[in-house]
């Protein structure tokens, strides 16, 4: 397990993630956090597929480490690290198969309602499923005040 990341997964670097250079092209970062945060939703939500996205991505920072070689398996660790009413922030580790961080990030999400076509607020479940998950994350559990919870948006 990757320190302090309650969601880790496996995401093996497949040959088609080679760029010229020899090693993983630097989109694929995003494609390694997505399996990772779909995984972490995944718990919270009790759902999976598109089903299961009820939000949408709204910013995504990457810091490149060091070159994604392939053949090797990688270990991506999502956690949250910031909650308001409406707006969920995620950070991400992947590492080597020796422990090396290789490139972390972070992305913010937006509660959507796909239907309405809106945002939404984070459902009190998902809150609670969030605080029992990932309790290094600070998330404030539910019996605290939605004024205590929002931060912002």
């Amino acid at each position: 397990m990757i320190d302090g990341f309650p969601v880790v997964i496996d995401v093996p670097v497949r040959f088609k993630d080679i760029d010229v250079g020899g090693h993983a092209h630097h989109s694929h970062a995003l494609v390694y956090f997505e399996e990772a945060r779909a995984e972490y939703w995944s718990r919270v939500t009790g759902r999976s597929g598109l089903e299961g996205v009820d939000y949408i991505l709204a910013e995504v920072n990457v810091r490149y480490r060091a070159r994604i070689l392939w053949p090797q398996t990688l270990r991506v660790g999502a956690r949250i690290r910031r909650l308001t009413r409406k707006t969920f922030e995620m950070e991400y580790e992947a590492c080597s198969e020796a422990g090396d961080v290789l490139v972390s990030g972070s992305s913010v999400q937006v509660m959507f309602d796909y239907e309405a076509g809106h945002s939404m607020g984070m459902p009190e479940a998902y809150r609670a499923a969030i605080a029992e998950l990932d309790p290094g994350s600070g998330v404030p559990v539910s019996s605290r005040s939605s004024e205590q919870t929002e931060t912002g948006a």
